[in-house]
């Protein structure tokens, strides 16, 4: 656990979760379902909620990679496995909120016919595969995690049921889950963190410095 990432995955968790889950209520919010929908992809609050969703993703990235380098050296097998699922998910979505974010108010505004003849051939595929994936993805890493020890069971249970309800995570608010989950993994390991240097320094103890 030398490197800073690593030091600092309670934190990072913490933050990246908590602040993926008020993106995704934000994008509810900025949701006019007064209007049909190629109106609604080309509103400014919508255009700028989708488009930071993306950003958000990189955030929860960042969470997983140092979630998982903090405890590499003992997860064993099963933490690779636990971090690779949660990885290629995510990255996955993540590509198609891109898509979302940057692509889709572009074409609405110069191709409208594109999309309301929907999506077929491989771009549902694409499509379909980021959701099947991010879900799978957070199941994996919900139980491998928890069987490699790197969380508790009630952690595991968390990323579960985040991970069936992210099957939707392309719509709000269904992505609020995987970033409660998200923080609830880096409050834990923020609280372990204290325990633990509080066993290694008995409280009322000071620490001696040599005699000069």
């Amino acid at each position: 656990m030398s490197s800073p990432l690593a030091r600092a995955a309670g934190p990072i968790a913490l933050v990246a979760g908590l602040t993926f889950a008020a993106m995704d209520v934000a994008r509810l919010l900025a949701t006019d379902w007064s209007v049909d929908r190629l109106s609604r992809m080309q509103q400014t609050p919508f255009i700028v909620a989708n488009a930071l969703h993306f950003v958000v993703f990189i955030g929860l990235v960042l969470a997983l990679v140092a979630v998982y380098m903090r405890y590499a050296e003992s997860a064993g097998a099963l933490g690779v496995v636990a971090f690779c699922a949660a990885l290629i998910g995510t990255m996955d979505m993540a590509g198609n909120m891109w898509f979302d974010g940057f692509a889709a108010p572009w074409i609405a505004a110069t191709a409208p016919e594109a999309i309301l003849a929907g999506g077929s051939g491989v771009l549902a595929i694409g499509g379909f595969s980021s959701y099947v994936l991010f879900a799978l993805g957070w199941i994996v890493f919900g139980i491998a995690g928890w069987r490699a020890r790197m969380f508790p069971t009630w952690v595991a249970v968390v990323f579960v049921i985040a991970g069936l309800l992210g099957y939707n995570a392309g719509l709000s608010p269904y992505g609020i889950p995987i970033g409660l989950a998200m923080a609830a993994l880096g409050w834990w390991i923020m609280r372990s963190s204290r325990a633990s240097a509080g066993q290694r320094q008995p409280l009322g103890t000071t620490e001696r410095r040599p005699a000069d």
